[in-house]
């Protein structure tokens, strides 16, 4: 038997210490790190507030430090026992809501004291139901009374009649109170404390940090582009950061860590019982000292170190200083006239420019192990329950403006998009693009998570000057090769899946056209002889329309597949079909042809034994009726000679038709397994 004792001295009365937080690392997962600094002297004592949901990620994730020599004393918070097991620890019993009478009933003997219409004292004796039942012997109504034994003996009082009721017993009334505020506090939802212990001696830092769920931080992206050829797309992206914790953030360093850390929840704080077995006692029984069997000594293995990760520091860089974008040209159409607007007047959409728009990023990146993050370099306030948005993306990237069409997106006019490449050198994490073309929106786009260096696709808006109109060109499926293997047939066809896509440009610049059409791996690209690009499900084509033109793009795919029959049951008209076919090679054809007539002998053979199976079955009919009519004449006319005769012959028939099917079931199996053998013995292509 192993006993832990833990001996806790009793220091001089502690500090208290604030904690606040200093630094906080959101997660892409859905949690949050925070770390919590402080200075101490001597021994002091820290205290923390959560609420009740966040105490299991507190037991689960809490680290505490004390530097300088100092030493990490208890960590202690307010434990939560089972609800029911606690009430059920009361000499009053609440579980279960009772109602006022089982309440009562399960106090039988305590003293009590009603008082209103009546006042009795006296001590419970129980709880009785009487029942009101009409003429017909139906029950209208249960009153519920209670039985006191007073000192002039045994009153009974109707519960709805009572007004007042104490219990006397001091330590039942006590009971039940606590039972009371027991069930009270389950229903708070208030915060709960956390109390951290520090010793030592002098000045020095300690910190506490933690793990809690935490709102994911969030991006959205500026996308400008424009027309002029020095001067590059822009992207600016923002980080969306929200302090869902009761504290306010007062110049925190914060982290914001793309990646998705494995992360859980799991009930620490509520105490568990293991359930435990009752044991009777045995009489008169000797005890046997218990025979254990020998194990295995387990080999371990001594596990190995880990190489340091090397880490990777890029610092976002600075938004290249660039000129102001050029005024677009003035609109054609005189606007109407309106309050603050003159006939003559015309609308001048302003410049945007994000290079030169006051805005710089304030993150630096790093590569963080497996997982990628932006180190807000400014110490960042936020009030709890608040947003803040932060610049974390300022700079110019490569993109190349293109039309998307996939007629399952829609079945005329592509998409326009942008070839992206992420040239920042930082990891962007997917969200919204609000696209600006020509210093007008251009429409919506939504990028996904991009490493460093890696293209992707993004469309913003339908594009209305490009027309494309697919025209199929169906072939018909081609036999291309038979063979035969253990009697099954192999036949193998072409399937060919030729269209040709019309790219009309109504435009008056040339568009950069990327098709996207469907695929699986069992086709065989034939014209063009490579893609542009290919992903798991589709093939993309990149081809130029010219401006005012139309275009035409042909793309041809194959596929081949074998079909299988087997030749013992394929119709012989079928199998003559294969025979005329061009691909058959001679082996296959004087295989096909051996086989058609074996399959023609077999086929006699089982129709001349159903037509003797016929024949007998005839010739017993007729017996049958003959027979009969004997039954009906006498035996000394010559009619009766006569029938009797003819069963003779008749009955010399059915025996010799029973040799010939006989042989015939002989001769037709015998076909058949030469069929059989003949069928599995072939291997010819």
């Amino acid at each position: 038997m192993f006993v832990l004792m833990l001996t806790v001295p009793l220091a001089a009365a502690a500090d208290r210490a604030d904690l606040p937080v200093t630094r906080v690392a959101l997660f892409s997962s859905g949690v949050g790190y925070f770390e919590c600094d402080a200075n101490v002297r001597a021994t002091a004592q820290a205290e923390l507030k959560f609420r009740t949901e966040q105490i299991n990620d507190i037991i689960k994730s809490m680290v505490v430090q004390d530097f300088s020599g100092g030493k990490v004393g208890i960590i202690s918070y307010a434990s939560r026992d089972p609800i029911e097991k606690a009430l059920k620890s009361f000499g009053v019993d609440l579980t279960g809501k009772p109602s006022l009478a089982q309440l009562l009933d399960q106090l039988r003997g305590e003293p009590v004291e009603i008082t209103g219409a009546r006042t009795i004292k006296g001590a419970i004796v129980g709880v009785e139901k009487s029942q009101i039942l009409s003429p017909d012997g139906k029950v209208l109504q249960e009153i519920e009374y209670l039985t006191i034994l007073t000192e002039t003996g045994l009153q009974q009082i109707e519960l709805t009649k009572i007004q007042d009721l104490k219990f006397t017993n001091d330590k039942i009334d006590g009971e039940l109170r606590k039972a009371l505020a027991t069930l009270a506090t389950a229903h708070d939802a208030d915060k709960k404390t956390v109390l951290v212990n520090f010793e030592g001696q002098g000045e020095r830092k300690v910190r506490v940090a933690y793990l809690l769920e935490a709102p994911i931080w969030k991006t959205s992206y500026r996308l400008v582009l424009s027309d002029e050829k020095d001067k590059q797309p822009f992207v600016q992206g923002w980080a969306t950061v929200e302090n869902a914790t009761e504290e306010d953030w007062n110049n925190v360093g914060l982290s914001l860590v793309s990646g998705r850390p494995i992360s859980f929840r799991m009930d620490l704080y509520t105490p568990l019982y293991v359930p435990r077995p009752l044991e009777k006692l045995e009489l008169y029984a000797s005890l046997r000292p218990p025979d254990y069997e020998g194990g295995f000594a387990a080999q371990m293995e001594t596990p190995r170190k880990e190489e340091p990760k090397r880490e990777m520091a890029m610092m976002a860089k600075a938004a290249p200083g660039g000129r102001g974008g050029a005024q677009g040209a003035p609109a054609e159409a005189t606007p109407q006239v309106s309050d603050g607007w003159k006939a003559e007047e015309t609308y001048t959409p302003r410049t945007i420019d994000l290079a030169e728009a006051g805005v710089s990023s304030l993150a630096t990146a790093l590569e963080a192990g497996e997982l990628f993050q932006y180190r807000i370099d400014t110490p960042v306030s936020i009030p709890r329950q608040h947003s803040a948005m932060l610049p974390i993306v300022n700079q110019s990237v490569e993109a190349a403006k293109v039309s998307i069409f996939n007629p399952g997106t829609h079945p005329k006019y592509p998409l326009n998009g942008l070839e992206l490449k992420n040239t920042t050198g930082l990891n962007l994490m997917q969200g919204p693009v609000t696209v600006f073309d020509d210093n007008l929106y251009a429409g919506d786009a939504k990028l996904p998570d991009l490493k460093p260096d890696e293209k992707r696709l993004v469309a913003y808006a339908l594009d209305l000057s490009t027309e494309i109109l697919t025209k199929q060109q169906p072939q018909p499926e081609e036999l291309v090769s038979l063979r035969i293997a253990k009697g099954t047939l192999w036949h193998r066809h072409k399937y060919v899946d030729a269209r040709e896509y019309q790219i009309k440009n109504k435009a008056d610049k040339d568009r950069t056209v990327i098709i996207e059409q469907p695929y699986s791996e069992d086709w065989k690209l034939l014209e063009p002889k490579e893609p542009f690009e290919r992903t798991q499900n589709l093939l993309r084509f990149k081809t130029t329309a010219a401006a005012g033109k139309t275009a035409s793009y042909p793309v041809k795919l194959e596929r081949v597949a074998d079909q299988s029959v087997v030749l013992s049951e394929i119709g012989l008209d079928d199998i003559r079909i294969f025979l005329r076919a061009k691909v058959i090679s001679p082996k296959v054809k004087e295989a096909l042809e051996r086989v058609v007539a074996l399959r023609t002998e077999l086929d006699t053979v089982t129709r001349q034994r159903t037509r003797l199976e016929q024949q007998r079955q005839e010739a017993v009919a007729e017996q049958g009726r003959i027979r009969e009519n004997l039954k009906t004449l006498d035996k000394n006319t010559d009619a009766y000679q006569r029938q009797l005769k003819s069963f003779d012959e008749v009955d010399a028939r059915i025996a010799d038709l029973g040799k010939q099917v006989a042989a015939a079931r002989d001769q037709e199996e015998h076909k058949r397994k030469a069929l059989q053998e003949y069928l599995l013995s072939l291997e010819v292509e």
